[in-house]
């Protein structure tokens, strides 16, 4: 029977110490006022080039990251595996900027893809679309006005390394999910996944592209996606998160004076979420579904639909998935229960992988919510380890 209460197996790969170690974390980042003041004197740290990995390295960084390598992520790897938990390693230096950055953001992504197809307990590879091109430039794309000569080549350079990447991952027959992002910029990524899909995805989910469900507009693209799917004749790779930037989205279209594109609630955002899994359930003749949720009330109504349909725990097409450091009690006991689980592991060097550790930060900066949560469930561990 499955449980997201069992603290004993959702944390059974972490020692005493590292229990310690998690829960004095989150204590301090459930502090808004803490994490405001960690975040700027990071910054000023960072514009003054003084060395500040030897505090964010055995804090922030070792709960949320895998290591600055890819061969500093095996131990990693290797751990969860030995619970049933596979991992995917994200290249998660942030670019966009330059082209010598973005060259070699491609070069190390291309890297970690052939890593992954080699290796049976890394299932897919990933990749974040503004690091190859500007949020300017993919904006430009998505409004199709009239560009200058270089913004042509900066979009001309990220088709090719989209290309590129969907290429490589469908000759080493490793699945690779491309990342959301804004809404206002996201119809030309939208468009060059669509046509990696029908290039790649012919004999099944090579290319995956990622729906936002806090967006009003998702639940039809997903069923317009696969109308395309069936006239083109390929398949979907669908990875599901709720979405991670809902105060930018508003504030910019009151800004420019055009309707949210979000949902109004958390109910309305859950609803849309769980209607997009139901929806995808029904199709799994053309669609492979990843469930990129910490929600737990999703995570067990996809195990129910699974249950409802008569297939096995293990179906290939089927994937969870949770951030590395976060929602060890779903992972764990998914995994447990004989589901296909991963752990997404961003990686990177300490300096430039900071950007999302402060998201990270941000996002828990609630003692009610997602840390309230961690805490909880962390407190309770200890106390039953105490009392064994």
């Amino acid at each position: 029977m499955l449980s997201f209460e069992n603290t004993e197996v959702a944390f059974r790969y972490k020692s005493n110490p590292d229990l310690s170690r998690a829960s004095m974390l989150f204590h301090t980042i459930a502090s808004p006022g803490l994490v405001k003041i960690g975040k700027s004197l990071t910054y000023f740290a960072l514009k003054l080039h003084l060395p500040i990995a030897w505090v964010i390295k055995p804090t922030l960084y070792k709960h949320f990251v895998g290591g600055e390598t890819l061969d500093e992520c095996e131990k990693t790897v290797k751990l969860l595996r030995k619970y049933n938990v596979r991992s995917i390693l994200d290249y998660s230096v942030e670019g966009g900027k330059d082209k010598e950055t973005m060259q070699r953001t491609l070069e190390e992504t291309l890297r970690s893809l052939v890593h992954a197809a080699k290796h049976p307990d890394i299932p897919f590879s990933v990749f974040k679309p503004t690091a190859f091109a500007s949020q300017q430039v993919l904006t430009l794309a998505s409004e199709n006005t009239s560009i200058d000569s270089p913004t042509a080549d900066a979009i001309r350079f990220f088709r090719e390394s989209v290309e590129k990447l969907s290429l490589t991952a469908f000759e080493n027959d490793i699945p690779i999910m491309i990342d959301a992002e804004d809404s206002w910029y996201q119809p030309f990524v939208d468009q060059v996944v669509t046509e990696m899909m029908e290039k790649y995805n012919k004999k099944k989910a090579i290319v995956y592209n990622t729906l936002q469900m806090y967006r009003t507009d998702r639940l039809e693209f997903l069923k317009e996606s696969l109308r395309k799917a069936e006239t083109g004749n390929y398949f979907l790779g669908i990875k599901f998160v709720r979405g991670a930037y809902m105060e930018k989205e508003r504030k910019r279209a009151a800004d420019k004076g055009y309707p949210s594109p979000i949902q109004p609630d958390k109910a309305a955002t859950d609803s849309n979420y769980d209607a997009g899994i139901a929806f995808t359930m029904d199709h799994l003749d053309r669609i492979s579904v990843f469930n990129g949720s910490h929600n737990e009330k999703s995570n067990r109504l996809l195990t129910e639909l699974i249950a409802q349909k008569g297939l096995h725990r293990d179906d290939d097409r089927i994937w969870f998935s949770q951030l590395y450091g976060m929602s060890d009690h779903i992972s764990f006991n998914l995994a447990e229960e004989g589901y296909n689980v991963t752990k997404y592991i961003p990686y990177g060097p300490v300096r430039n992988i900071l950007p999302y550790l402060i998201r990270r930060a941000e996002e828990n900066t609630s003692i009610s919510g997602q840390t309230g949560r961690e805490l909880g469930l962390i407190e309770l561990e200890k106390r039953r380890r105490k009392n064994i």
